[in-house]
């Protein structure tokens, strides 16, 4: 006798419902693609417990007739394909005929439709039997019940998560649908309480206000690019918002989220240099392209598909998203006519070189003396009633004596830069609380072949306004100008996070405002008293907001709310709080985020005082990520390589 025998129907539904619903999230998607799949143009999700003891789903879509509704449980039945040249070019979220039969296997289905035309009609499945069908008078459209998910599958019901974790799963699904359809008006409510509403209108903004909220979406930033094949548009983050997680970027394709490593990455590389490490961007991104490009017949959930030319998919939207954030970073308050770039301090050097008188030191070495900043220049983010501040960072510059330094970056020509030099016994840099001298009165006899000798490091120029040349005897030096005031900051930053006392708290006369999206505010809920241990008192104000009126005194001054976004998302992401590690990633997260960015031209006074600073560093060669900071090319090394010794 044969050991083969054909699974019953029942069985067959239960082992594809395995791959199919894996939790209430599962079955939320399924039946929204399905109302998006049928037209609707209003779309209501309401859940109990999660999920777990009911869904129910309305629409005002095409419905179906009393054949239809019957029809459509059964495995494999779909209206999207009709045959295998139609798999190749699926415009439909759906089109494998899985999905109702897959839940209706493993919960109680209760299903009310109508096409407009007929009477409609009434179904109620019990895993997969048919107990009840009746007509039914209702509107176009379809609302459909499911409850007690996976009672007859005790094992998956088992390794449920939380409550409140797989309504996350549930919000996260609704917020990319209704950012890959704006067109659709969405709703979600749990237990009675409205977690998401959007109006339908069209605005991807709109929506991005609706889930993000309005802070969020007046600093994000639109983009497009197209190519022969696709067409790509959506919008960015500016750089100043960031999160632990790549868990806020969604890719769209053909209005289906999908999980692309590749376009993730494309995103991530677009903002090279402009985030701190470990840190991303909130972006949606929408592709378009001709279906036969895409394969989304990968996986029963629909979320991992394969794309013709990805390299080159991935090289458009790289360049769409590079333009947009660099077009924001580098454009003016308020837009001038435009005009010739500026010559930039290296490129004019060279005309200055007979201008420039010289200093020589007691023991014979030449040294540039560093120009002042043009009046205009050193007085533009001069606060009247504080210490002057880097540019863009509204934070005082630490200086190596623990005092305020100037940095108020500047694009004037060297011509209006350079000025004459006073004798030599006042060379000096002024500063907010010292003079730093930059010419030093010993010179040490010998200096370790591994150590730089920041003293006798003369500066060259600077290269694409990312990395600074400097010469001395033993060779020459690049200098990546990032990463260099990232360390000095580091250490200035982590040496006032240390002297702070953590139990002293700083109440606020108005309140900080936190606004979350629907699926983080249900994890932070839990959270609460986790983040009271450490001094953050964090209170619900409103359906989607938290207000913050006490903080550690230890904040600095001006990024109280980054550090305290920077505790919830630790909270959110290790459901704890470590002050230790706290501290360090502060510290870590305020020297890059108030540094110096790539593509920033510097003038020769800039350069000078950021070397100098360099070396008072405690470890200069690397930034707090562990990259180098400068890289060393000997005398030997360069002649090698032309050929002059051998």
């Amino acid at each position: 006798m044969g050991q083969i025998v054909l699974m019953d129907e029942p069985l067959s539904n239960k082992i594809a419902a395995g791959e199919v619903v894996e939790r209430p999230a599962s079955v939320v998607k399924e039946l929204v693609e399905n109302a998006i799949d049928a037209g609707g143009t209003s779309i209501e999700v309401r859940l109990e417990e999660a999920g777990l003891s009911s869904i129910r789903v309305t629409d005002n879509g095409r419905g179906m007739d009393t054949e239809d509704a019957l029809l459509c449980f059964s495995r494999h039945a779909t209206s999207k394909i009709g045959n295998e040249h139609d798999l190749f070019r699926i415009r439909t979220l759906g089109f494998r005929g899985e999905a109702l039969a897959s839940i209706a296997a493993v919960s109680k289905v209760d299903m009310q439709t109508s096409d407009g035309e007929s009477g409609g009609c009434r179904i109620r499945i019990e895993g997969t039997r048919l107990v009840e069908q009746e007509p039914a008078a209702y509107r176009k459209g379809t609302d459909i019940t499911v409850s007690q998910l996976f009672f007859n599958t005790p094992a998956r019901l088992k390794y449920m998560k939380t409550i409140q974790t797989e309504l996350g799963h549930s919000i996260d699904y609704l917020n990319r649908a209704a950012l890959s359809h704006p067109d659709i008006a969405f709703r979600l409510i749990h237990n009675g309480q409205e977690h998401l509403r959007t109006s339908g209108s069209g605005n991807l903004l709109k929506v991005i206000s609706d889930i993000y909220g309005p802070g969020t979406a007046r600093k994000m930033l639109a983009f497009s690019g197209e190519s022969a094949d696709y067409e790509v548009s959506g919008y960015c983050a500016l750089p100043e918002i960031t999160r632990a997680s790549k868990n806020y970027m969604t890719v769209l394709v053909n209005g289906r989220w999908v999980k692309s490593y590749a376009i993730t990455r494309a995103v991530i590389d677009a903002y090279h240099t402009y985030l701190p490490i470990g840190r991303y961007p909130i972006a949606v991104i929408d592709i378009k392209g001709d279906p036969y490009l895409t394969d989304v017949n990968v996986h029963p959930a629909k979320q991992q598909i394969r794309l013709s030319k990805e390299p080159e998919l991935c090289a458009l939207i790289r360049d769409a998203v590079r333009r947009a954030v660099s077009g924001a970073i580098g454009a003016p308050a308020a837009k001038p006519p435009k005009e010739a770039r500026p010559q930039t301090e290296q490129t004019s050097l060279w005309h200055q070189q007979e201008r420039e008188k010289r200093i020589v030191p007691q023991i014979g070495e030449t040294v540039y003396r560093p120009a002042q900043l043009a009046p205009e220049a050193h007085t533009a983010n001069r606060s009247s009633s504080g210490p002057e501040t880097d540019a863009g960072s509204g934070l005082p510059f630490p200086s190596s004596d623990g005092g305020v330094m100037d940095h108020s970056f500047s694009r004037q020509p060297a011509s209006q830069v350079i000025a004459d030099p006073p004798a030599p016994e006042d060379v000096s840099v002024e500063g907010d609380s010292a003079d730093i001298p930059l010419v030093q009165e010993e010179r040490p006899e010998a200096v370790h072949s591994s150590k730089v000798p920041f003293g006798e490091l003369e500066i060259v120029g600077q290269i694409h306004g990312t990395y600074i040349v400097a010469q001395s005897t033993d060779g020459f030096y690049l200098v990546d100008q990032h990463a260099a005031q990232e360390r000095i900051k580091y250490e200035y930053f982590r040496e006032k996070v240390k002297q702070a006392d953590g139990n002293e708290r700083q109440a606020l006369i108005i309140p900080l405002t936190f606004h979350y999206p629907p699926d983080d505010m249900e994890r932070i809920r839990e959270l609460v008293d986790t983040l009271a241990s450490v001094g953050v008192e964090m209170e619900e104000f409103g359906s989607r907001t938290f207000v913050v009126r006490e903080h550690p005194a230890w904040f600095p001054a001006g990024s109280e709310e980054e550090i305290i976004d920077a505790l919830v998302e630790q909270a959110l992401t290790e459901k704890r709080t470590d002050i230790g590690k706290l501290l360090e990633e502060t510290a870590i997260l305020m020297s890059c985020k108030r540094s110096i960015k790539a593509n920033h031209y510097l003038t020769r006074a800039d350069m000078e005082r950021l070397l100098h600073d360099l070396g008072q560093a405690e470890s200069p060669y690397t930034c707090p990520h562990g990259r180098p900071v400068i890289i060393h090319f000997s005398t030997y090394e360069i002649e090698k390589m032309f050929k002059r010794v051998m």
